[in-house]
């Protein structure tokens, strides 16, 4: 009933984000273009920025991402926006290679940086690496036995369809895991995060990406990303159960799952 309703709202009601690229208003189409084209310019500079921006603290949070999940021999994993590979290639740790995972991202480039920092890790043949949209992913119904996003639902177009396709393609008893950026952190943060969002962000991007844009939008992304209980809320409408979400760091990340029932 909840996915009937859901599908018989309008695009705006469903999509809000959808004509927004961080604080600028475009069509859907163009924010998706605008997205490939940001992670084609930081794909080889995205590792050693995420642990230049995070202090490292982004190594500490997925590893509690993938220990949450509990990722388990002979399930099939899918890693949505997973790109560098960070999250599949700890549950292949996690699992001893014994979890079938594919990786679709929206990106080719940072798809090329995941696969060979995968064969550089001794992993040939797993993960499978598939380019694709979150919005329409190339993955069979109800196939999976747990599907994860971390850092990557913010910059999908269209959130609701997206989360719809991750129902989708779960299987019954399937597990999903998102972790993101939030947009409220705990008040005595508050300006500290704010300053550091959007002065020494940018700073860092142009120093060592050499496009500072790119990081000036990932400032306004989170700004624009939904609050978690409207995250928990849309993740319900989609059909999920037992929807959860935790803060991470004072607010800076959440940790959100939900279950096909």
């Amino acid at each position: 009933m909840k996915k009937e309703a859901a599908e018989n709202r309008p695009e705006a009601a469903l999509n809000p984000e959808a004509e927004w690229f961080g604080y600028r208003r475009t069509s859907p189409e163009e924010k998706t273009s605008h997205v490939i084209d940001v992670f084609s310019s930081v794909a080889d500079s995205y590792d050693i920025m995420n642990d230049l921006m995070s202090m490292g603290l982004h190594r500490l949070w997925k590893d509690r991402f993938v220990g949450k999940m509990a990722p388990r021999a002979g399930e099939k994993i899918l890693d949505v926006a997973g790109g560098t590979g960070d999250i599949a290639l700890r549950c292949l740790k996690a699992t001893r290679g014994a979890a079938e995972i594919t990786v679709c991202d929206l990106n080719p480039d940072m798809i090329r940086v995941g696969r060979q920092k995968a064969v550089d890790a001794g992993w040939l043949d797993n993960p499978d690496w598939v380019v694709g949209n979150a919005e329409k992913l190339p993955i069979a119904t109800s196939s999976m036995d747990l599907i994860c996003i971390a850092f990557g639902l913010r910059n999908v177009t269209r959130i609701d369809s997206a989360l719809a396709e991750f129902y989708r393609t779960a299987k019954r008893g399937g597990r999903f895991f998102c972790l993101e950026f939030s947009p409220v952190v705990i008040r005595p943060l508050q300006p500290l995060y704010d300053l550091y969002s959007f002065s020494v962000l940018p700073w860092l991007g142009e120093r060592v990406a050499q496009d500072r844009e790119s990081y000036q939008y990932l400032a306004e992304s989170i700004r624009q990303f939904p609050r978690p209980e409207n995250l928990a809320a849309r993740m319900k409408t989609a059909g999920f159960e037992q929807v959860k979400w935790e803060p991470l760091a004072g607010g800076i990340a959440v940790l959100h799952s939900g279950w096909k029932l």
